[in-house]
């Protein structure tokens, strides 16, 4: 009972030095540690002697499994937020490049007439297409051809069949016709 009392007096004496030392400021801090210094010579380190004397076999079985159970908890908290958090970037940051090629194409077809075929692809969107159609006032529309968030080419099919061309990525899972898949014209 002594030993916790001494403990908590110590813990609170230590919560004093530290407002001090942020109020007060480095120098006061600089002390602060020269005194404990040699308070510890003095006082601390025969505590810690009676301490090592009577805990010398280490860790017990239950304090070990404790501290791992408590390491499990917190994991199984943080890391679905986590990751969940990095799935949905990735579909947001893949929404944005559809919109930004959509954009793109649209530019590709005020200046030319007609969106490159699927042949041409998105490459038309970065070096003029050496395939007919040829576009007359064409421009450089992107600096590259863009990848979704999980590294793979997006689809692109001109003429589409309900729209002007088609814009897909396959999503997370990276398998066609799922409901993951994303399309420009949902978006």
């Amino acid at each position: 009972m002594e030993q916790e009392v001494s403990l908590w007096a110590w813990v609170l004496w230590f919560l004093k030095v530290l407002v001090l030392a942020l109020l007060i400021g480095i120098p006061f801090l600089v002390t602060v540690v020269l005194v404990s210094q040699a308070l510890y010579a003095k006082v601390l380190r025969k505590v810690e002697k009676k301490l090592e004397e009577k805990y010398r076999k280490g860790f017990t079985l239950i304090e070990v499994l404790v501290v791992l159970i408590i390491l499990g908890l917190i994991a199984a908290i943080i890391v679905p937020r986590i990751t969940g958090r990095v799935d949905e970037a990735k579909i947001e940051q893949t929404k944005i490049q559809m919109k930004a090629i959509k954009n793109a194409l649209e530019q590709y077809k005020l200046d030319n007439g007609f969106y490159p075929t699927t042949e041409q692809g998105l490459k038309a969107l970065v070096e003029k297409p050496a395939t007919p159609p040829v576009p007359k006032k064409w421009r450089r529309y992107l600096d590259k051809v863009p990848r979704d968030a999980w590294g793979r080419e997006f689809i692109y099919i001109s003429p589409g069949v309900n729209n002007p061309f088609e814009l897909r990525s396959l999503g997370p899972d990276g398998e066609e016709g799922t409901e993951d898949d994303l399309d420009v014209w949902k978006i």
